[in-house]
């Protein structure tokens, strides 16, 4: 029944929201150098602009909570080199781009995402080939770029294929740091097989999910290892691990608390052997204070939790990787089953988290956590927006580039993009945003990113610029 129940919700979702997206052709793909055995009938790529310079700009530099007056900004290769309102003698493949007092900001970052399931319907995500869900997740990379967020972190799914393609420039798409398969218990959220598939073998992985590298399971501190060192194998840049139940799991209450104190810390020491981290998904203050004293340095999710919990974070220095969930979820889910009655336990309990986060000043992350429809992904800077209801504007924006780098970079050495992120700054990498009017006093231009965001530029490359 809660199987049927998931499929009909997935239908829902896809037709109650809009349907699927028409494809956006306006992203210019990222040329990589040909191939050596390449035929010389293959046209020549268009040769890429060595710089690029933004006249006439006030900025958002991602870190002060106003606009810096006029200025001009010099990008070089994928860094910005220079900001100040001198002039800048033209060089040649120069792009040229008069702001006309229009606002540049740092790429935006969501730090919990999704790429494999975000298109897809439950229903397809459970059936269709590797080959068709990467096309349905390349496409949606290229639509999230267009929506200014260049920079995601990748929460549980097999998304190396994805990010290897974005890297090389073969596919639009934003900066994507993996953490590869969700690593979740037997019956934990995560562990999506059905009960005749049991019982497994120890060390074997032969469900669906597991094949293609999306989960994985493990129920011994020796198990554990094993998947956080295959996942760091594939160029995990943090590790998963589903530390309590969830809204969507077939089998797992919301209050269950799933791996043991061993087994969290032998990941968060076989993270740790590598210079990187552990993120951990828990709703429920029992699952984040065992995650927390284990050593996990990020918590996914916490809509539940307490004060007691709360001061424990504030005083561990843990991060707090929240999402302002909309309403509509719930739609995804039968009125009646199991998964909605959890899903509004989980809504009612947010505003609450996010008061938390405030008095006790935690370090909270801003992501989406978008599944299984396409129409709410095209409504990510909506959910940005919505934080409104406990943050100022600036204090929303600051969230989702300075703040969000600044958890990025946790990864340490396994971190794919060494560099400074989410700043307009000299020596940072170049992810900017130029917008059609000043996103500090109005947040709600970044829900509209077709109309407002007219120019966008990745690691120093151009996909979008409707100023011509």
């Amino acid at each position: 029944m809660r199987y049927k129940a998931l499929l009909l919700a997935s239908a829902l979702l896809a037709s109650g929201c809009g349907g699927n997206p028409q494809p956006d052709t306006r992203a210019q793909v990222e040329t990589a150098p040909a191939a050596s055995n390449d035929t010389a009938s293959a046209p020549a790529p268009p040769p890429a602009q060595t710089s690029v310079l933004f006249k006439n700009v006030r900025v958002f530099n991602g870190v002060d909570p106003v606009l810096q007056s006029a200025t001009n900004v010099l990008v070089r290769g994928n860094r910005i080199v220079s900001i100040g309102t001198g002039d800048v003698p033209t060089e040649a493949g120069m792009t040229v781009i008069d702001g006309g007092g229009r606002t540049l900001m740092p790429g935006l970052i969501d730090m919990h995402w999704h790429s494999m399931a975000v298109r897809p319907t439950i229903a397809v995500a459970m059936t269709a080939t590797a080959g068709y869900l990467n096309l349905m997740a390349g496409a949606e990379a290229s639509d999230t770029l267009q929506r200014g967020f260049t920079t995601i972190r990748d929460v549980g799914g097999n998304s190396f294929g994805l990010k290897r393609a974005i890297d090389e420039g073969w596919q639009a798409g934003p900066r994507i740091y993996p953490s590869g398969a969700i690593i979740s218990v037997t019956g934990g959220h995560g562990d999506f097989r059905s009960p005749i598939e049991l019982p497994r073998t120890l060390g074997v992985s032969e469900s669906r999910t597991e094949v293609l590298g999306d989960t994985a399971i493990a129920d011994t501190p020796d198990e554990v290892r094993i998947r956080v060192r295959e996942q760091l194998m594939h160029g995990a840049s943090q590790i998963k691990l589903t530390a309590g139940g969830g809204v969507s799991s077939p089998h797992s209450p919301l209050d269950v608390v799933t791996f043991s104190p061993e087994e969290l810390r032998a990941a968060v020491v076989a993270a740790g052997n590598w210079g990187t981290y552990v993120t951990a998904h828990a709703y429920t203050p029992d699952a984040m204070r065992q995650a927390v004293n284990a050593g996990v340095l990020c918590i996914e999710h916490g809509n539940l939790m307490d004060d007691a919990t709360a001061q424990l974070l504030a005083t561990k220095g843990t991060w707090l990787s929240i999402q302002p969930l909309p309403e509509e979820l719930l739609r995804a889910f039968p009125p009646d089953s199991e998964e909605y009655a959890k899903g509004r336990e989980v809504l009612t309990g947010t505003d609450h988290a996010y008061q938390l986060a405030k008095k006790y000043k935690l370090k909270t992350a801003f992501g989406t956590d978008v599944l299984f429809s396409a129409a709410l992904a095209r409504r990510q800077g909506q959910l940005l927006a919505s934080l409104t209801k406990w943050y100022t504007p600036a204090e929303a924006l600051i969230m989702a580039t300075s703040t969000n780098a600044q958890l990025l970079a946790l990864s340490g050495k396994r971190n794919p993009y060494p560099g400074k992120l989410g700043v307009v700054e000299e020596g940072a990498m170049a992810d900017l945003l130029l917008v059609d009017g000043d996103p500090l006093s109005d947040i709600q231009l970044i829900t509209d990113p077709a109309k407002n965001f007219v120019v966008i530029v990745k690691n120093g490359r151009i996909f979008k610029n409707t100023t011509r």
